[in-house]
């Protein structure tokens, strides 16, 4: 680590307050607490079509938290890349991937996802929030469904999941292979 002390120390401040967000994004879904869970993202997020701002936010995940009524958000794994120091000398952005894995109960059903968040961070008048945060998974079935038995993705709300294909190395690894070890082909 370069850098004077207070540079080294503000790095590991950065990492230390970034890897209380998905933690409380969590919390905050599993309690469907809005007003926390929004107040997690920068003021100025960008919805797309659905506009920007931390109203645009709100609008668009409270009806999807009542697709389901219980959750459980499990995390495992924080990368965080921190970006390059700011005029105080303190990072302001940086980057990162977590690992999850989720339950919900979806009517008589439970729903379990095996889940990779992709952030996006932003330092914003002291405080790191999520600038964007990109939910990829490598499935969604019924606790009682073999994952591969339903295509992966038994929920039917996310469209075919986009782990472990949307990652190059993956690719990589699997190029010159006629057939996945599944007997799948490998796409891309």
């Amino acid at each position: 680590m370069a850098g004077t002390i207070e540079q080294r120390l503000a790095r590991v401040e950065a990492r230390l307050d970034i890897g209380q967000l998905p933690i409380r994004y969590a919390l905050a879904v599993d309690q469907r607490d809005l007003d926390a869970w929004v107040a997690l993202f920068v003021p100025d997020v960008d919805m797309g079509r659905r506009g920007t701002g931390r109203p645009a936010l709100r609008d668009y995940i409270e009806p999807r938290l009542r697709w389901f009524y219980r959750s459980v958000h499990l995390l495992a794994g924080h990368r965080i890349d921190l970006g390059p120091d700011g005029p105080d000398g303190a990072p302001a952005t940086a980057t990162g991937q977590v690992y999850c894995r989720a339950e919900h109960e979806v009517g008589d059903r439970w729903i379990v996802m095996a889940i990779r968040y992709d952030d996006v961070y932003r330092r914003v008048d002291g405080e790191w929030l999520f600038e964007r945060r990109r939910e990829r998974h490598w499935y969604a079935a019924d606790l009682a469904e073999h994952p591969q038995a339903v295509g992966f993705d038994s929920w039917g709300t996310g469209g075919p999941p986009a782990l472990p294909g949307a990652d190059p190395a993956w690719h990589g690894f699997w190029a010159g292979v006629p057939d996945a070890p599944s007997g799948r082909p490998v796409t891309g």
